[in-house]
């Protein structure tokens, strides 16, 4: 395959805007798998929407009324529709605003699209006429427990909610959340799964270390070869930490799945190859995602590997449309 001389000034010339939807229950850490995408190709290019502005009604008159946002009925999912195909045509929009702190709504806002744009929430491909209009999707499922260990430190510390009151809420949402968010993990193009890591649950709050997950349809090809690089050196002289990987077959919702499982810490070099490729791939450099840390957990070997989906699956529309 011949490489663009610098994919980040194709995309920018191009027309086609690219939609990634991230499902996932409250609190499940969506933003974090689609960090990378931003870290590459900049603000510039890359910007996201979050499904929670389509909600129909503000949290008042949701407890007044006794339902939960996430059934399909609590939010203007056919506006979420109409501002998507504007947006991938080019138009801006305005879109509506939801304030977390408050739970009402503030002013309509004016969106333009960029290249990318990542949308995320309870619902971006509920129905298939959504689904249709995305080029990636994904879907985050934490295990109950840790979920919920995330959604109480999250919304105590960022949306000020008393224990109690997310408790409560946690208990209400659960068989919608399995009603009208979980449905959408049957057709998502790659499933994150995680739970708490087998060399401690601690390691999770005090490291972020946690059992990760990835599971994708077989991939019928692969653009170039790419590597997954464990040092020796490093893995008897230099690290002090554990991990493992493997690498599954699998039938979540009766399809025919491989999943990566990574658990507990790497070495940095272990994702440089892979950082290296997408260098190659796209023309952009340095790609330095993880500089600075000293060790890289699943969770980021996770996000630069769906980063790298992300982009092959965007190459490959570049050179569908040249052909």
């Amino acid at each position: 395959m011949s490489q663009p001389e610098n994919f980040r000034e194709v995309i920018r010339h191009s027309p086609l805007v690219y939609l990634i939807g991230v499902a996932g229950d409250s609190g499940s850490g969506k933003s974090t798998f689609t960090r990378a995408i931003s870290d590459i190709f900049g603000e510039e290019l890359v910007s996201s929407i979050t499904v929670d502005d389509y909600h129909l009604y503000d949290r008042k008159t949701r407890s007044e009324m006794g339902i939960t946002p996430l059934l399909h009925t609590a939010n203007n999912l056919k506006l979420l529709e109409e501002n998507l195909m504007d947006l991938k045509a080019g138009r801006t929009i305005q879109k509506p605003v939801y304030l977390h702190d408050h739970g009402t709504f503030g002013e309509p806002e004016l969106f333009s699209p960029t290249k990318f744009i990542i949308i995320e929430g309870l619902h971006p491909y509920a129905t298939k006429s959504l689904r249709a209009l995305y080029d990636y999707t994904i879907f985050v499922d934490p295990e109950r427990d840790v979920k919920y260990d995330w959604k109480i430190r999250r919304d105590m510390k960022k949306r000020n909610y008393d224990k109690n009151e997310v408790l409560r809420e946690i208990l209400q949402r659960e068989p919608d959340y399995f009603q009208y968010v979980f449905p959408q993990r049957e057709v998502a193009d790659a499933v994150i799964q995680i739970s708490y890591s087998s060399y401690g649950k601690e390691e999770g709050e005090k490291r972020n270390v946690y059992r990760v997950m990835l599971s994708m349809p077989a991939q019928e090809y692969c653009f170039e070869d790419i590597e997954l690089n464990i040092d020796l050196c490093d893995l008897f002289k230099k690290s002090s930490h554990d991990f493992s990987l493997s690498c599954i077959s699998h039938t979540p919702d009766s399809r025919n799945m491989r999943a990566l499982v990574v658990d507990g810490e790497l070495m940095p070099d272990t994702i440089h190859k892979i950082e290296r490729q997408i260098e190659f791939q796209t023309g952009i450099s340095p790609i330095n995602i993880f500089r600075g840390q000293e060790h890289i957990t699943g969770t980021d070997l996770v996000r630069l590997i769906l980063s790298w989906q992300i982009i092959n699956g965007r190459i490959a529309l570049s050179n569908h449309l040249d052909q």
